[in-house]
């Protein structure tokens, strides 16, 4: 199902307008992406989300963000987590420090104490990527990422994870079935048509439980 079609969402022009611009046609978009996630959850799981895209730039973490934000304004409990360890972003739009992250986690140098980042934001906490890791694959493939993703489920309402391509990197595919839902985001102006069915089909073979589609409409 189509979760919602956002319209003028380039980073550069809305950042965090869920939180700077709260009555913006563009944030109540996003209310109406909350909501239907929360008709499809199961509440018997733990709430963990992927958001991932079939290609780069087309405006996956601004719309994971933004959607953090949006359901952290509902009085949930988020944590948002930067699991693109080869380019990570939302240290910038949080304008946060990168210094420790999920990479220092996965390899048992910090506690989760010690690495997760309250926001400006109330009830939104940001686990930022980490470190660079020369084998990203590997590490979120671990068993120790699947008993972070466990316990962190344990303390939030809502786990979000900003996902890298899953169609130019293997660990979002191994991340993906580890999630009650995967969100994907397409381009209407970028994204090829087969390239959106090759994500769908990548999805279903990673035994990945694809909730919907955000056409994201620049």
């Amino acid at each position: 199902m189509v979760l919602n079609r956002m319209r003028n969402t380039a980073p550069s022009k809305i950042q965090l307008v869920t939180y700077a611009n709260s009555e913006s046609i563009i944030a109540d978009q996003f209310r109406a992406i909350r909501a239907n996630i929360r008709f499809l959850r199961d509440e018997k799981k733990d709430a963990i989300f992927l958001v991932t895209s079939p290609g780069d730039g087309e405006g996956k973490s601004t719309i994971s963000a933004n959607l953090a934000v949006s359901m952290a304004q509902q009085k949930e409990r988020v944590l948002l987590i930067d699991a693109n360890l080869r380019a990570p972003i939302m240290h910038t739009i949080f304008k946060v420090a990168n210094k420790v992250g999920l990479s220092n986690l996965l390899k048992g140098i910090s506690t989760i104490n010690q690495t997760i980042t309250p926001t400006d934001i109330n009830n939104l906490d940001l686990l930022t990527s980490g470190p660079e890791v020369f084998n990203p694959t590997e590490i979120l493939g671990s068993q120790s990422m699947s008993e972070l993703l466990n316990e962190l489920g344990s303390r939030y309402d809502i786990v979000l994870i900003d996902s890298p391509s899953v169609l130019k990197t293997t660990e979002t595919r191994v991340l993906a079935n580890q999630c009650q839902g995967v969100v994907l985001v397409i381009n209407r102006g970028k994204t090829e048509v087969e390239k959106a069915i090759k994500s769908k089909r990548v999805l279903h073979l990673a035994h990945a439980n694809l909730i919907g589609v955000i056409m994201n409409e620049k």
